[in-house]
């Protein structure tokens, strides 16, 4: 496998907790393989969680009106992003393998964590989804057997997406019935959502919670 470039996104406090040790892991075997790791430590670089008007530069274009949403996707376009979200932007274009480590809080991520997604997938996001359709993601690791993971991590395959092409953007994103025919007389549906009534593939995103 090729080397890649990785990063990984890390929220925990403490140096001494298992997602330290499974961060460390991972830079390890995967520097080891000859991949280029970079780790963004949220807590440490003291990662602002909040999405607000200070992401934005130059000020906000409807202010009595605030939508983060429409803002900051114009602030995008004019290159009026804050310096910290520019920054996990470029790290996040020129990453092949990103890798999130965190705690579970609550059944979800750190506030931090949260933050991370909000502010500097927010705006991105179009791009990002496109990627995973293009790419997938690989499935969700818990706690044991990500050493042994890690020796094939970067030549794992990726959960499956139906790609973007097979579906009609001028009927609301449905199915197109040449797609629909090629796929009549296969044993699996495509995949979630679009299992056209039979078995889902085994690489389906069912499996990325496993």
């Amino acid at each position: 496998v090729a080397a890649k470039k990785v990063l990984i996104v890390y929220a925990h406090e403490s140096p001494a907790s298992f997602n330290a040790a499974a961060k460390d892991a991972a830079v390890a075997a995967l520097t080891a393989q000859g991949c280029t790791v970079e780790v963004s430590d949220l807590y440490a670089m003291k990662f602002k969680a909040a999405a607000t008007t200070e992401d934005i530069t130059g000020g906000v274009k409807d202010a009595e009106n605030f939508c983060y949403a429409k803002e900051i996707k114009l602030a995008s376009e004019e290159g009026r992003l804050a310096d910290d979200i520019k920054k996990e932007q470029e790290k996040l274009k020129e990453a092949d393998l990103v890798i999130f480590q965190f705690p579970m809080y609550w059944s979800s991520v750190p506030a931090i964590m949260k933050g991370w997604m909000d502010r500097v997938l927010g705006c991105v996001l179009s791009l990002f989804a496109h990627s995973l359709l293009s790419n997938g993601i690989l499935n969700y690791c818990g706690f044991q057997g990500w050493r042994t993971r890690l020796q094939n991590l970067c030549g794992e395959a990726p959960v499956y997406f139906a790609p973007l092409d097979y579906f009609d953007k001028e009927k609301g994103f449905l199915l197109k019935p040449e797609v629909k025919e090629k796929y009549a007389s296969k044993e699996c549906g495509l995949t979630v959502g679009i299992h056209m009534g039979k078995p889902l593939p085994a690489n389906s995103q069912t499996k990325a919670g496993v």
